[in-house]
């Protein structure tokens, strides 16, 4: 039992990794150029974990950006209560991504290919694939409570970001996202997310001793092996 709790939450950390990276850092705002070879790895990691479409995730978080905190904001707590986004992000998300709109109107740069319309637009199958890798490694019981230990922290700490990150925490800029220095370290750094709606297509969101950034540590080490090429060194000049 011990074993598939440590694999699930090692699972959920590994998933929020590459989400931060490659989906909210990469794709999303562009703040980082990842190399094409692992790209395709990310792009499998995540679909094996999540079943997530990244054009869906890259597109409702534009629309977030673009409406912070607002009634079109799809997931703000400030519109739609605190629990509502902790406990249902996911449909959130789910729900804004179907809309026939959000997709069309914010991941035009994003258009699907032939792997996304053969393998990854089929979310049940890479979760499919991803469940049974885990049961064939580690036996089917503890494989399958690995699979719910990672959903559960995955779905919470995701939630958290955008519940948590805009209701309890610090704003040392001119946003209504917080700060949360325990959250940032259990989420790869998205939980300085005042920071972040500071200075979105920066890949690097601590500014301070004593923020924790995983995220940014480790496109730094990318960047290093020449797998990443980072678009800001410095924080970009805020015009407006």
């Amino acid at each position: 039992m011990l074993l598939g709790v440590v694999v699930g939450l090692a699972l959920a950390e590994v998933s929020i990794l590459v989400t931060t990276v490659y989906l909210h850092r990469g794709i999303t705002h562009r703040a980082v150029t990842l190399n094409p070879v692992l790209v395709q790895v990310l792009r499998f990691v995540i679909w094996i974990t999540t079943g997530m479409k990244p054009r869906e995730w890259a597109a409702v978080h534009r629309r977030h950006h673009a409406a912070t905190d607002t009634a079109d904001d799809p997931h703000s707590p400030l519109v739609l209560g605190f629990w509502r986004v902790q406990l249902t992000n996911a449909a959130l998300y789910r729900r804004t991504a179907r809309d026939g709109v959000t997709v069309d109107k914010y991941a035009r740069d994003l258009p699907p290919d032939w792997l996304d319309r053969w393998f990854y637009d089929r979310a049940w199958l890479g979760l499919g694939l991803g469940i049974t890798l885990l049961c064939l490694i580690l036996g089917w019981q503890t494989g399958l409570l690995a699979a719910a230990v990672h959903l559960v922290a995955y779905l919470g700490l995701s939630g958290s970001v955008n519940a948590v990150g805009h209701t309890v925490g610090r704003r040392p800029h001119e946003n209504s996202a917080t700060n949360g220095r325990l959250l940032a370290l259990i989420t790869a750094g998205e939980g300085l997310h005042n920071n972040h709606h500071d200075a979105p297509t920066s890949a690097r969101f601590a500014r301070s001793v004593g923020d924790v950034d995983p995220g940014w540590w480790t496109v730094r080490a990318l960047s290093w092996v020449r797998l990443a090429r980072i678009r800001h060194r410095a924080l970009p000049v805020r015009t407006g």
